[in-house]
């Protein structure tokens, strides 16, 4: 996992303000549910020197328009 050397101003996939973005050429885990500091993160194809390559890009729950207090396994 590094930070791409030239990331876009917007996030490709959905065209919001993002705070951080990494490019992933393995594997890789993301899970949400209980982070206080990213509500969501958008996956776009890239490409790492001609091999596949995946970028994800990290938003804050301000970005994502979300209460970072909600919690989804509440009843």
């Amino acid at each position: 996992m590094y930070v791409p050397d030239d990331p876009p101003a917007e996030c490709p996939a959905c065209g919001d303000p993002y705070e951080s973005v990494s490019r992933h050429t393995g594997g890789f885990v993301a899970n949400l549910l209980d982070n206080e500091r990213y509500r969501r993160v958008c996956f776009y194809p890239a490409t790492d020197d001609g091999d596949p390559a995946v970028d994800c890009y990290h938003h804050t729950h301000a970005q994502a328009g979300t209460d970072a207090a909600r919690r989804y396994n509440d009843d």
